[in-house]
């Protein structure tokens, strides 16, 4: 990914509200886009110099679609591909930027929603991530452990190759973690508090599984 600077991200962004999907920095997010608000805010984006649109999960999972209330805390993405798919839909794959604070929802004439997104307290999202802190071997047999008891089926190859970071981070996507604690995991100060509070998921969703005590892994 190129070298993107905070000043040339709009702080007016769509946004897509959707309970229990995150984006984190530096992943992909595959999004299947038909209700027609949201196929407009589509259109509007890949018009637009920057293609952003913000991910955010509503305050409350059970909220119904005229309750305004959003989580304080989403990430931008850009459009980084498209298709356009029959019956007016669109399959786009959101590439995460860096996190947002939502300073204010706009008051606008589109059928989406805006924001005015604040930066700033996630600078350190574009720079390079810092992993000394975590315990890679750790966090691998932890993923193991949970998928043999939740019978997930992966590619175990594919999860030892890849980069702690993005173990990390695509795990707040990928894992069905409730909508709280996948909000927990986006609003981690930094990677190695994120891969600290991971690990805790992991075993408290281990020790529910199995009974057993998971803090002996190695």
């Amino acid at each position: 990914m190129k070298s993107i600077n905070i000043q040339d991200l709009s702080k007016k962004i769509p946004i897509f509200p959707l309970t229990g999907a995150v984006l984190f920095p530096g992943t992909q997010l595959p999004l299947n886009i038909f209700e027609p608000r949201y196929v407009q805010m589509i259109d509007d984006a890949l018009a637009s110099p920057g293609r952003l649109l913000g991910m955010i999960q509503p305050s409350s999972p059970n909220q119904g679609s005229g309750n305004k209330n959003l989580k304080k805390v989403g990430c931008v993405g850009r459009i980084s591909s498209f298709n356009e798919a029959e019956n007016d839909r669109y399959l786009i794959t959101l590439s995460g930027l860096v996190r947002f604070e939502v300073d204010e929802e706009m008051h606008v004439t589109t059928p989406y929603r805006q924001v005015l997104a604040n930066y700033e307290k996630f600078r350190s999202d574009l720079e390079p991530q810092k992993i000394d802190g975590i315990d890679r071997s750790k966090l691998l047999a932890l993923v193991k452990r949970y998928l043999e008891h939740r019978k997930i089926l992966a590619d175990w190859e594919i999860i030892q190759q890849t980069p702690t970071e993005q173990l990390i981070n695509y795990s707040g996507i990928l894992v069905p973690f409730t909508p709280e604690e996948k909000q927990l995991l986006l609003e981690a100060k930094s990677l190695i508090t994120r891969g600290h509070a991971l690990e805790a998921l992991y075993q408290s969703y281990i020790f529910d599984l199995s009974g057993e005590k998971s803090d002996q892994l190695h």
